[in-house]
């Protein structure tokens, strides 16, 4: 990578476009999902008020070294955020809003799951401030989600999305396909299930088997076998077709709205802008005196609690990210959006334009094999491209 100048301070701050998020992570779960390998844990008993003050003391460290920004987004996800008290997502909104201030227009989502328990709290959370719901459906028939370790039946599921109806302006939920032994006629049924719910907003992705979790141990010893590559290749083409028939394109790899429905917080993440990490594990990347930096908070949840008893915070890592490697995650991001990254954001991010910043000939035999786009607008990954995302990348920032 070559001829990436470093972006002058006046230029750093024009990330509007981008905006700016808030992520609180709630690190709690009743049962941990045998596919999940984020940073959940189960625990007899949990210390409320001590968790909600610790959350609003990571926020106020967070916004002396970010300095006034205007939120567009807060997040609050886990774990299972739907099982704090609607008083510390409320406490932590207030919080949120007398240090960097936030608008009537503020997306605010808050992670769910379907069970009976959790939704009859939904009202409860509109009142705290939350304004859009995340709902982690993951199956629409009862047999997958105990395969997938789901506490809860698909009638719950039903419900739940009623109830979020009722409740939140808007909503979204998910679903986990690519299955064993899931047949591609079964795949569409549940899709048109899915579709018939009307959603504005629907995050899809394909059963991936990651190290450490219980699937993992599973796969390896030969209990637990996914689809063939080829025929998991031609359920994303034929999930993204009919999805866009629908009126619900992907705006993202894995993720589909209906016009104006896109998580106006994930694009954040997506297009590079600056997010605030707060909780245990949770990272952010922030921009202070002139350069972007990458923060890392403790994961285990007591020393967590123990960090920010201690020195007011949790984070554990701070790192300046240097230019290229600025340039590196702009990239890995950006070319998941169908949209891709803007010149302007090129221009604002690094100082200089994608054909000149990213190795030339790379770049050319990506676009000219039909993977990327490189235009007036900027640098995209065609639909071929994002379908080989990591392989893309793996040749385009080696």
């Amino acid at each position: 990578m070559t001829g990436i100048a470093e972006a002058t301070p006046a230029a750093r701050g024009a990330r509007a476009q981008s905006g700016f998020g808030v992520y609180l992570h709630w690190p709690f779960c009743k049962s941990k999902c045998p596919y999940c390998d984020f940073n959940s844990h189960v625990r007899a008993a949990i210390d409320q008020e001590r968790w909600r003050d610790a959350l609003l003391a990571d926020l106020e460290h967070a916004a002396a070294k970010s300095g006034p920004r205007e939120v567009t987004s807060v997040f609050f996800g886990g774990g299972t955020p739907s099982l704090m008290p609607a008083e510390t997502v409320a406490a932590a909104l207030e919080k949120i809003d007398a240090l960097w201030g936030l608008s009537p227009g503020t997306e605010v989502t808050l992670e769910a799951n379907p069970t009976s328990a959790e939704a009859g709290r939904f009202a409860a959370f509109a009142r705290a401030g939350v304004n859009r719901l995340s709902l982690g459906v993951q199956a629409l028939n009862d047999e997958a989600l105990r395969f997938l370790g789901r506490q809860h039946s698909a009638g719950e599921a039903l419900q739940a999305l009623a109830l979020a109806r009722d409740a939140f302006a808007r909503i979204s939920f998910d679903l986990i396909y690519a299955r064993p032994g899931q047949s591609a006629a079964a795949w569409q049924a549940e899709l048109a299930e899915a579709l018939a719910l009307g959603p504005e907003h629907i995050s899809l992705y394909q059963l991936t088997i990651e190290e450490g979790t219980a699937f993992h141990g599973a796969w390896r010893r030969g209990e637990l076998v996914l689809p063939e590559e080829e025929a998991a290749a031609t359920l994303y083409e034929e999930t993204a077709a009919r999805l866009a028939a629908a009126g619900l394109p992907a705006y993202e790899i894995s993720n589909h709205a209906r016009p104006g429905g896109a998580c106006r917080h994930n694009l954040t993440y997506w297009r590079y802008g600056d997010y605030a990490g707060i909780g245990p594990g949770a990272h952010g990347r922030l921009s202070w005196d002139g350069d972007k930096h990458a923060t890392r908070q403790h994961r285990a949840p007591e020393a967590w609690l123990d960090l920010v008893a201690r020195h007011g915070h949790g984070w554990r890592q701070v790192e300046t990210i240097a230019a290229g490697q600025r340039l590196a995650e702009m990239v890995m991001m950006g070319l998941r959006l169908t949209e891709g990254i803007a010149r302007e954001a090129f221009e604002v991010e690094l100082g200089g334009a994608p054909e000149n910043l990213l190795p030339q000939d790379r770049l050319s035999r990506l676009v000219d094999a039909g993977y990327l786009r490189l235009d007036a607008a900027g640098l995209s990954a065609t639909a071929a491209g994002r379908q080989r995302l990591d392989a893309l990348l793996g040749h385009l920032l080696a």
